[in-house]
C-alpha cells in the first residue's frame, strides 16, 4: 500500500544527544546520553552526578522533534495574528472613507492595490511555511525516552504518531460497549495463554489475572491505562486468533476490543517505560491477525526502536539488576521483539530492524519459563515453546543476515555454509522435548521446513543451485504445503497461525514452481542425484525427508496434488483476509503453464501405459475324459472313447 516516504522507510537509528554530559566532556570520552544517567557515569558509580539525569539536559541539550514543531507553529501563529490585525485595520480604514468614487477611481485606489499585494505576499509566506513544516517530517527521528511525547507537554503523542503511520483502515466506533461476562473472557484469556503467550511471554502471567480480577471487582481506581490496554489487547488477540472467516463473530469482537484499547493508547504507549514495549508487542501481534487495520511492518519498526532506546538490547551491568526474575522478564520482552522482528522481516523479505552484532542479551533462565496452568496455580513442567522459538529465531537470523543482508557478493564456500546452517537447525529439531504439545510441534515442523527452503534457495551470496538442493526444496515444499493445507482446513484451533502464514505459503509455492521449471524431468523421475562433494570435517548435506509411499512414489501426481492444494489453501485464507485473494490469483498465474504441462504429461503417461488390472472373460474349464493328452502332443488321435464334461 503506498505511503509517505517516512512510513515506507522508518528511521530506526538511536537518537543521540547534541552534547555530552559534564563528566564525559571533561574526560573526553564518548557519551551515549542514556537516561537517567549515561553508561560511563553508571560504570563509575556516579549516576547522581551525571548531568543527563536532570531535566535541563533532556529538555535543553537534546532538542526534540516536537519542540522544533512547536517553535515553528508559534512563529506561524504570530504571522497569522499579524495578518488578521492588518486585515482588520484595512477593513476599518475602508469603512471610514467617503462614498466610493467612480469605477475608474476604485481601480486606481492605492489602498486597494496595497491590500491585494499584501494578501498575495501573505499567501506566499503561508504556503512556504507550511511546505517547510511538512518537509521536516522526512527527518523525523524519535527518542523513545524523550518527555516531549507525554500528553501533558504536547498534543503530539508517541501513540498518535505510531497509529498514524501504522493504521490502514480506521477502526469502527464502539458505542455502548461493555465487557463480556467473566466466563467468556476467561475462555479467551486461556486460548491466548495456551497458543500465543506460550510463544511470546512479553509480560508476567500473574499481572494479567490480577488486572482481570480488579476489573470485575470494580476496582477502577487501581487500574492504569497500560493495564486496560493489556487486557483489551489480550482479549482482541484471543478472539481474532480463533476467527475463520472475515466478519465472523470472533473477528468482530476482536475489532471491538482493539477499539476499546485505543482509548488508552496515549499513556499505554508513552515512551520511557517497560509497559510501552509490552503494549507495542501486543499491538504488533494483533496486526498479524488483522492486516486490514494495521501494518505489522511499521509496528515492529516502532517496537524495535523502543527496545533500543530503552537499552533492552543490552544486558545491564550485574550490579544494576540483582533481582533475577526482573532480569528474566526484561530478557523475555527483548526476545519477543527480536523474534517478531526476525519473523516479520523474513516473510516480507526486508532488512532486520537491528543486527545481531548490536545486541548482547543472554537467554532467560530455563526455569523462568515454567508457568501456571490456570488461576488454580498448578505448575507446568518442561520447556516452554517460547524458549525454543527464541533459539530458532537466532539460527534464522544468523543465516538470513549472512545470505540476504550482507554485501551481494558470492560466498567463497556457500554450500558448506548452507549445509552447516541446515545441520544446526536439524539438531535443534531433534532436541525438541517429547512433552511439547502436538500443535506446537506441528508449528515448529512447519517453521523448520520453511527455514530449510529459505536457506537452500538461491541468493546473491549463494547463486549456484545443485540438483540435490533442488530435490531438497521439492521435498520440503511438498511436505510443507500438504501439511499447511490440512491446518488451514481443520476446525481445530491449535497453535498460533496468522496472515503471515499465507505469505509463507505463497513463498514456498513459488520456490516449488521454480525448481520444477528448472529440473522437471529429474524431479518427476523420482531419481535421487548424487550427494554434493564436501570437504573432510565439514557438515554434510541434510538427508532427504521421508517420502510417503517409499522411493517408487509418483512425483508427477504428487506435484499436481500439491499445486491444487496450494491454490485451495490460499483460497481458504482469502475467506479470512482480503489480501490473500490477490495471492491466490498471482499463484495461479505463475503456475498455470506448469499445471497444464504436468496434466499433459499425466495424460500421455496414462495413454501409453498398458491397462492395469484388466479382467478378460475366460471359457469355462473343460475336463477331457478318456483322452490321451500325450498322444495328442505326439500327433496321434489320442481317442480312447473320449467324451466331454463341462465343469
Amino acid at each position: 500500500m503506498p505511503r509517505s516516504s517516512f512510513s515506507d522507510n522508518p528511521l530506526l537509528r538511536v537518537s543521540r544527544p547534541v552534547s555530552a554530559c559534564s563528566r564525559c566532556r571533561a574526560a573526553k570520552v564518548k557519551c551515549d546520553g542514556k537516561l537517567p544517567a549515561c553508561t560511563a557515569c553508571e560504570k563509575a558509580g556516579r549516576e547522581n552526578e551525571c548531568s543527563a539525569a536532570n531535566d535541563q539536559f533532556a529538555r535543553g541539550k537534546e532538542r526534540s522533534y516536537v519542540a522544533a514543531l512547536e517553535l515553528r507553529i508559534e512563529k506561524l501563529e504570530k504571522r497569522l495574528a499579524y495578518a488578521r490585525s492588518r486585515k482588520a485595520s484595512v477593513a476599518q480604514h475602508e469603512s471610514e472613507v467617503p462614498p466610493a468614487p467612480p469605477e475608474s477611481d476604485r481601480k486606481d485606489s492605492l489602498a486597494t492595490i496595497k491590500a491585494a499585494i499584501y494578501r498575495k505576499a501573505a499567501r506566499k509566506r503561508e504556503i512556504s511555511d507550511v511546505n517547510s513544516l511538512m518537509s521536516d517530517f522526512g527527518y523525523l527521528s524519535i527518542n523513545a525516552t524523550t518527555r516531549d511525547f507525554e500528553p501533558s507537554m504536547s498534543n503530539m503523542t508517541f501513540a498518535r504518531l505510531v497509529l498514524a503511520a501504522a493504521t490502514n483502515d480506521p477502526l469502527p466506533d464502539v458505542l455502548d460497549w461493555t465487557l463480556p461476562p467473566k466466563q467468556d473472557v476467561i475462555a479467551l484469556v486461556q486460548h491466548y495463554m495456551t497458543n500465543v503467550w506460550s510463544l511470546y511471554p512479553a509480560f508476567p502471567e500473574t499481572m494479567l489475572y490480577t488486572i482481570l480480577e480488579q476489573i470485575y471487582s470494580f476496582q477502577d481506581r487501581m487500574i492504569k491505562d497500560a493495564d486496560y490496554w493489556l487486557v483489551y489487547m489480550v482479549l482482541a488477540i484471543g478472539s481474532a486468533a480463533q476467527s475463520r472467516a472475515k466478519n465472523d463473530d470472533y473477528y468482530i469482537n476482536g475489532v471491538r476490543f482493539v477499539a476499546q484499547a485505543m482509548q488508552h493508547a496515549d499513556k499505554a504507549l508513552m515512551p520511557g517505560y517497560t509497559t510501552q514495549i509490552q503494549s507495542l508487542v501486543l499491538l504488533t501481534i494483533y496486526s498479524m491477525l488483522d492486516p486490514a487495520h494495521f501494518d505489522s511492518w511499521h509496528l515492529i519498526g516502532f517496537t524495535s526502536r523502543a527496545v533500543i532506546d530503552l537499552g533492552f538490547h543490552q544486558d545491564p551491568p550485574p550490579e544494576q539488576l540483582s533481582d533475577k526474575s526482573v532480569l528474566d522478564m526484561r530478557r523475555k520482552a527483548f526476545y519477543c521483539v527480536y523474534s517478531l522482528d526476525r519473523s516479520i522481516s523474513m516473510v516480507h523479505a526486508r532488512a532486520f530492524s537491528f543486527t545481531d552484532a548490536a545486541t548482547n542479551v543472554a537467554w532467560p533462565r530455563p526455569s523462568s519459563f515454567s508457568r501456571r496452568a490456570s488461576i488454580t496455580g498448578q505448575m507446568l513442567s518442561g520447556s516452554e515453546p517460547a524458549f525454543l522459538l527464541f533459539q530458532l529465531r537466532r539460527g534464522q537470523s544468523h543465516w538470513y543476515q549472512a545470505l540476504f543482508q550482507a554485501e551481494p557478493t558470492p560466498l567463497p564456500d556457500s554450500s558448506s555454509f548452507i549445509w552447516q546452517m541446515c545441520q544446526d537447525m536439524r539438531e535443534w529439531a531433534e532436541a525438541l522435548p517429547t512433552s511439547l504439545p502436538v500443535g506446537m510441534r506441528e508449528l515448529f515442523d512447519l517453521e523448520l521446513r520453511y527455514s530449510f527452503v529459505y536457506c537452500v534457495a538461491p541468493s546473491a551470496r549463494a547463486p549456484h543451485m545443485t540438483d540435490y538442493g533442488r530435490l531438497l526444496i521439492f521435498e520440503h515444499a511438498i511436505a510443507y504445503l500438504d501439511r499447511i493445507y490440512d491446518v488451514s482446513h481443520s476446525g481445530v484451533k491449535t497453535a498460533f497461525y496468522t496472515y503471515h502464514d499465507a505469505l509463507r505459503v505463497f513463498f514456498m509455492a513459488s520456490q516449488f514452481v521454480a525448481v520444477l521449471r528448472d529440473a522437471e524431468d529429474l524431479l518427476l523421475a523420482g531419481v535421487t542425484p548424487p550427494l554434493p562433494l564436501v570437504e573432510l570435517g565439514k557438515a554434510p548435506p541434510p538427508p532427504l525427508p521421508q517420502r510417503p509411499g517409499g522411493p517408487g512414489v509418483d512425483n508427477l501426481n504428487r506435484s499436481l496434488v500439491c499445486l491444487d492444494r496450494t491454490a485451495r489453501t490460499l483460497a481458504k485464507y482469502g475467506e479470512r483476509w482480503d489480501t490473500c485473494v490477490a495471492l491466490q490469483r498471482t499463484f495461479e498465474m505463475i503456475s498455470s503453464d506448469l499445471v497444464d504441462r504436468l496434466r499433459l504429461r499425466k495424460r500421455m503417461k496414462q495413454h501409453s501405459s498398458p491397462p492395469q488390472n484388466v479382467q478378460t472373460t475366460m471359457p469355462r474349464e473343460m475336463k477331457w475324459v478318456g483322452v490321451d493328452v500325450e498322444a495328442l502332443i505326439r500327433g496321434g488321435s489320442g481317442s480312447r472313447g473320449a467324451k466331454f464334461e463341462h465343469s
